[in-house]
């Protein structure tokens, strides 16, 4: 077969693409075994047979293993340096395997990590939808719902496990959206403002820093039964248990963190209009935190590339008409919603921050 060097690129590119699952499957093979804490407990960079001893198994395959941190390393979660194979005499032991920049964000008691998002993407249930992507085009519904039997907010309620992880992955990634936001001047959004609601606050983990941050606003985390029933008490926060399709607390300000993408148009102004008729009269508004559709980027356009396609096809096989948004569609949401205005803040993590108001 004779081929040009653009055609070898070409059949590169599909082929890796093809295997492309594999990354992930490594990664999350790292997370679960915590390679990369234990090597951060020793201190220093190790062996495989001293990664081995404390992987909690009393039966590691040290052959396995060496494969799978083999690509590790080319993925460059780890590094590697030889050793003197006269002093190691075991072949699976002429390698130590130390930390990168990459691993710091796979550890798991780390203040940031995405340990929590790398097991719930690749979890069962939410992998499974996937192989329906095509049904999905062709016939409509759920992705979730065709490989489950059940939508992925009836499973949260149903599986505790899948809740757990679900609401841990939630939790990690907010960490990450409150860091950026606090040192991008994203908090400004809450100068002049008293009290707060986060719809569909999860933990109340979102809430929980605006609060310690702004110690005189009152804030209030909303949720199913199901999920603040889990969370935990926080200091000048209430939980309450609520549906946001039927009513939502009074507050001078309500917060929808990743809320909308979940949902269709349609149920998005159902939620827009009981935010509006919860907000304060006069200086009230709606702080919508979402990924924004830009449809003039490029894919290598930015830190993150496609990642906000590949959330909105996330949604598509996820949710009941989920999807993530342009600007302009969210000015029609909010318009039928009853907002007159609406600015967007953008900050280098890839959600941005819409205020939205009546007035």
């Amino acid at each position: 077969m004779n081929t040009s060097n653009e055609e070898l690129h070409e059949l590169a590119d599909i082929t890796k693409c093809a295997f492309s699952f594999v990354d992930s499957m490594v990664l999350k093979c790292a997370v679960e075994l915590r390679i990369a804490d234990i090597i951060r407990s020793h201190g220093k960079s190790i062996t495989l047979s001293q990664i081995a001893s404390s992987i909690d198994s009393p039966s590691v395959n040290l052959g396995n293993l060496k494969r799978v941190m083999r690509m590790l390393v080319r993925m460059k979660i780890f590094t590697t340096q030889k050793l003197d194979t006269e002093t190691h005499k075991s072949s699976d032991d002429d390698l130590i395997y130390g930390l990168t920049p990459f691993s710091s964000l796979i550890l798991h008691d780390a203040d940031i990590t995405l340990a929590p998002l790398v097991l719930m993407m690749n979890y069962p249930l939410l992998s499974a939808p996937w192989h329906h992507l095509s049904d999905v085009v062709k016939q409509g519904g759920t992705g979730f719902k065709k490989a489950n039997g059940f939508e992925l907010f009836e499973m949260t309620g149903k599986d505790p496990e899948f809740n757990k992880i679900f609401n841990n992955a939630l939790r990690c990634t907010t960490k990450i959206l409150i860091k950026g936001m606090f040192s991008n001047n994203g908090t400004v959004v809450f100068n002049g403002v008293n009290s707060v609601v986060d719809v569909g606050g999860g933990m109340g983990q979102f809430i929980g820093e605006i609060v310690k941050e702004f110690p005189n606003i009152k804030g209030v985390n909303m949720d199913l039964p199901h999920v603040v029933k889990m969370a935990p008490e926080i200091d000048g926060v209430t939980h309450v248990a609520g549906d946001m399709f039927k009513d939502i607390p009074n507050g001078d300000a309500i917060t929808l963190k990743h809320i909308l993408h979940d949902w269709g148009d349609e149920d998005c102004i159902k939620i827009l209009k009981n935010c509006r008729d919860a907000i304060t009269k006069e200086i009230g508004k709606v702080i919508i935190v979402e990924e924004i559709l830009r449809e003039n980027k490029k894919g290598d356009e930015g830190h993150f590339g496609n990642i906000d396609v590949i959330q909105d096809l996330t949604m598509l096989v996820h949710t009941v008409g989920g999807k993530e948004r342009t600007e302009i569609e969210f000015k029609k949401i909010l318009e039928e919603a009853g907002f007159s205005r609406f600015k967007i803040i953008n900050f280098n993590y890839f959600p941005s921050l819409i205020e939205a108001y009546t007035k």
